[in-house]
């Protein structure tokens, strides 16, 4: 009986270890959203705790912010600058997270929208030609 729960033992154990070199690795992907990061980050922060890890929030917040694509290195700064990481749960880091994205998605579109606009009032029509 104990040989039998001793394989399970070890095979947990290693399967934490895979866990925790996934969670290690983990980086927030160019035009992935916060959401999808968020949602990709936290299972495997579950499995992990599935199989006995007893990861804190406050390691969890603080590889979020280390693993976030350069467009949120000054949203970065400023949680950082605002908060105190240690008692900044992952709901509110996710939040405020959200709100930032939305305001950069915003501000993306209307440049975007700027940009295609003065590019039409600027491109010469095949009349003009000749």
């Amino acid at each position: 009986m104990k040989k039998k729960y001793q394989g399970t033992a070890r095979a947990r154990r290693q399967q934490l270890q895979a866990f925790r070199s996934e969670f290690e690795l983990l980086r927030m992907k160019s035009g992935e959203s916060v959401t999808d990061y968020f949602s990709r980050t936290m299972v495997i922060v579950n499995k992990m705790r599935f199989h006995g890890d007893k990861t804190e929030d406050v390691t969890i917040v603080e590889k979020i912010l280390r693993s976030m694509t350069p467009k949120f290195n000054f949203v970065v700064c400023s949680i950082e600058e605002a908060n105190n990481i240690d008692e900044l749960s992952i709901d509110e880091l996710q939040s405020s997270l959200l709100v930032h994205e939305q305001k950069i998605n915003q501000q993306e579109t209307k440049e975007q929208a700027l940009k295609a606009s003065s590019e039409n009032y600027f491109t010469p029509s095949g009349a003009d030609r000749g």
